[in-house]
């Protein structure tokens, strides 16, 4: 006797399940990380159908996603940050990308300090990846590096230590 599996139904129906806010969310978590302040803006500019979906809805969703430990802020940051670093970008830009995505001062710093010791290193890289590892002699070709190493996001008094 072959036993068929038995198949659990949801009352709204798998479909209608999968497009409620909660499903959508889990969907974008489990792509990658999210800031509760992205989370919030991609949940609140999507389109419900008929079901209405209030700001405050959304926060009491994002603080429940919070609470079973599947969204935060802190484990995005580190992410993101991790991300930003590999490819080659320091700590005054990272600062601001993630102020941008709503991530708190708080965790910011508590992020950016755990690579306290990084920078100095990484930026030597950067820069001896786009311009070699000679010391720049001339005005212009420093200030060209001085630039792009700006750009980046290093600390001004760092790259002029770098460079003298």
């Amino acid at each position: 006797m072959d036993a068929k599996p038995r198949v659990i139904r949801l009352e709204i129906g798998y479909h209608a399940w999968m497009s409620t806010p909660y499903a959508y969310a889990i969907r974008l978590l489990a792509r990658r990380e999210h800031s509760a302040a992205e989370l919030h803006r991609k949940l609140g500019t999507r389109d419900w159908g008929e079901e209405e979906v209030s700001d405050e809805d959304i926060d009491e969703l994002i603080l429940s996603l919070q609470q079973e430990g599947l969204q935060s802020d802190e484990r995005y940051a580190e992410s993101y940050a991790n991300q930003r670093i590999n490819k080659g970008y320091g700590p005054l830009r990272i600062d601001n990308e993630l102020r941008e995505r709503g991530v708190s001062e708080n965790i910011r710093a508590l992020c950016l300090a755990e690579h306290e010791e990084r920078w100095w290193d990484l930026m030597q890289q950067v820069r001896e990846k786009k311009f070699g590892a000679d010391l720049p002699g001339e005005y212009a070709e420093r200030a060209k590096q001085m630039r792009f190493l700006q750009y980046r996001g290093f600390v001004p008094e760092n790259i002029r230590e770098l460079l003298s």
